[in-house]
């Protein structure tokens, strides 16, 4: 299947995203969106989805370092029911432990100063997680 990928990477402060060429091989981070209520954060959402001709949504899972999945994957899968209401695109999850800390050192390689790195980690992690979503085996064969 082609069309692109958002994937999107909550944080309490801000939203990171990132998204895929049409034919799902390259991924690149986006400008993080501020942690706003619902009805904001939505239509943010909404109007990416509109610029890139978004097919699919991955959201970042936060699963606990044993695997299970705790009060923060709950808040995530909830708000992947709202997302899959209002937007009426597929959704799936990814795991994203470790993300954070790969996306700051992946930053930090590229010799970007601290206060940088703290901008862009959200986003740099939603382009972690999506790919990793996409490297999975049947991935690009989803909607």
């Amino acid at each position: 299947m082609q069309g692109r990928v958002l994937a999107i990477d909550l944080g309490s402060k801000r939203v990171g995203v990132a998204v895929s060429d049409e034919l799902r091989v390259a991924v690149r981070p986006l400008p993080a969106l501020a942690r706003t209520p619902w009805k904001r954060l939505c239509a943010a959402i909404v109007k990416l989805c509109e610029e890139f001709d978004v097919k699919m949504i991955v959201l970042g899972l936060p699963l606990r370092l044993d695997g299970s999945e705790g009060d923060a994957a709950n808040e995530v899968k909830r708000i992947a029911r709202n997302l899959t209401l209002s937007l009426k695109l597929p959704v799936e999850f990814q795991d994203e432990r470790y993300t954070s800390k790969d996306a700051e050192a992946n930053l930090q390689r590229n010799g970007l100063q601290a206060e940088r790195v703290a901008e862009q980690v959200d986003s740099e992690s939603a382009a972690i997680i999506l790919n990793d979503f996409l490297s999975r085996p049947n991935a690009t064969a989803q909607q």
